[in-house]
């Protein structure tokens, strides 16, 4: 392993646990927390410049000259002949247009609620969500966000229910699950962005590193951090495409993401498909390697998102909107990818993610170790595409179906298009200046090679050789 990505120092004294639960000297402790200070500094800077806020201007500007020209053949000639900058000076001669600027910037429609709690689970799918928080983005939407570590999935899933939490981090499928009364009471729930695609890995124990077709599986137990999830689904899709029997071949517990390097130091997994940073926390730990990456199962794949109850959007629409533009901002930030090393430095200390920026890093930047001698670069290892296609819950749904969740019949696209709101998504989406896809909410996906057509999901889900008895 190269110098760059070797957390050891031989010279390095023996020293007593950090109070943050990490193996670090208070010194170590301060000055990571100063840096990721100065992170955050860096990132609300980048925030307030004139990219996060030159929609609203061109939006105005845009509307004042359609109105002055509304003739688009005479707006077109009068900008060619005086170009754009001399034509908004001669108007602002005129007009406020800093000022109308500046009310657009004002949100619409006074808050129902602004003292909030959303819920979220410390692994890199939930970034947006969490660096929502140190960087303003909800307080400058007049939101006051306790954003609050959950130790686990089912956890999320009662206190939704229960409305102990206004919004979460959810995994995917979870709000389908929910809605449909599959594993809990039924209650509708709301799908309003994808938090991320990609940035899960199926992830071995060292001493299985000369059995890497999962053909050699058999017995093997596996962890999963939630029976509904991404992570359930694309494990067993994985397996029985090597025709291996995730029900009977193999056995498949569900184990809090982070507790899964725990069980696989401890012997009581062989592995497990789960989310960053953990695949990458056992490597680091020399205790596990990447056998793959989930991208290469599925690019793009849709990973946890962030929602809410029908309930709470219903009562609350003017709240929502505002939570869904500082997720959306945070989203957009945390795509571009020089940005990543400084949120690495934010998302990591003891109230986040309470993991090594070196881990954080490398799944953010796309630049690991492999735990098995090589050094990657991957930059879309995993990546903050906000968009929640109806054609991704379709396909869950397929699974759900395909391994026993659900029975019966299932309406796809009535589900889907109640659960996940790409309509809402893109005209947020629109307003923030953000680029997005058009068109319907459903589209093809390659999964493994082969093309899923969600308008022909029913006979989808009774195609496979191997699904529940």
């Amino acid at each position: 392993m190269s110098e760059f990505f070797d957390p050891y120092n031989a010279d390095r004294p023996l020293m007593m646990k950090c109070s943050c639960g990490r193996d670090h000297t208070v010194a170590e402790h301060e000055a990571e927390q100063a840096s990721a200070a100065q992170a955050t500094k860096t990132l609300r800077e980048r925030s307030e410049t004139a990219e996060f806020e030159a929609y609203s201007n061109e939006f105005i500007e845009a509307t004042l000259m359609k109105a002055l020209f509304p003739q688009d053949a005479v707006r077109r000639r009068f900008l060619r002949a005086v170009g754009k900058g001399t034509a908004m000076a001669a108007i602002s001669s005129l007009l406020p247009v800093a000022s109308l600027q500046a009310m657009a910037q004002d949100k619409k429609g006074a808050l129902e609620k602004t003292n909030l709690k959303i819920g979220f689970i410390p692994i890199t799918c939930a970034t947006p969500l969490i660096m929502a928080k140190p960087l303003g983005f909800y307080e400058k939407q007049g939101l006051n966000v306790d954003v609050i570590k959950t130790a686990g999935w089912a956890l999320i899933r009662d206190k939704m229910i229960n409305k102990e939490y206004d919004a979460t981090h959810f995994l995917s499928p979870m709000p389908l699950a929910i809605s449909m009364g599959a594993g809990s009471n039924a209650v509708p729930m709301n799908v309003a962005t994808i938090q991320n695609t990609n940035g899960q890995a199926i992830t071995l124990h060292n001493k299985h590193k000369d059995k890497r077709d999962p053909k050699q599986w058999k017995g093997f137990k596996f962890g999963v951090p939630f029976e509904y999830s991404m992570h359930n689904f694309l494990l067993r899709y994985y397996l029985a495409e090597a025709g291996i029997n995730p029900d009977t071949d193999v056995q498949i517990r569900v184990v809090p993401p982070p507790e899964m390097v725990a069980n696989l130091r401890a012997g009581n997994i062989d592995g497990y498909l789960g989310p960053d940073p953990f695949n990458q926390r056992a490597v680091f730990d020399e205790i596990g390697f990447l056998h793959v990456l989930t991208k290469d199962l599925w690019n793009g794949h849709p990973c946890c998102a962030f929602g809410t109850s029908t309930e709470f959007i219903q009562q609350n629409p003017n709240t929502f909107a505002a939570l869904y533009r500082a997720v959306l901002t945070a989203a957009a930030m945390a795509r571009q990818p020089k940005n990543r090393e400084l949120i690495a430095k934010v998302i990591s200390p003891q109230a986040y993610l309470n993991q090594p920026e070196t881990v954080v890093a490398q799944v953010l930047t796309g630049r690991f170790a492999d735990g098995l001698g090589n050094v990657q670069t991957v930059p879309d290892r995993a990546d903050f595409d906000p968009m929640p296609w109806q054609s991704m819950a379709v396909w869950m749904l397929t699974q759900m179906q395909r391994w026993g969740y659900v029975k019966g019949d299932v309406n796809y696209n009535q589900i889907a298009e109640r659960v996940f709101l790409i309509t809402d998504a893109r005209k947020h989406m629109k307003d923030l200046g953000m680029p997005f896809e058009a068109g319907p909410g459903y589209k093809k996906h390659t999964i493994m090679g082969k093309e899923f057509d969600p308008a022909k999901a029913a006979a989808y889900a009774k195609s496979f050789a191997i699904s529940k008895a």
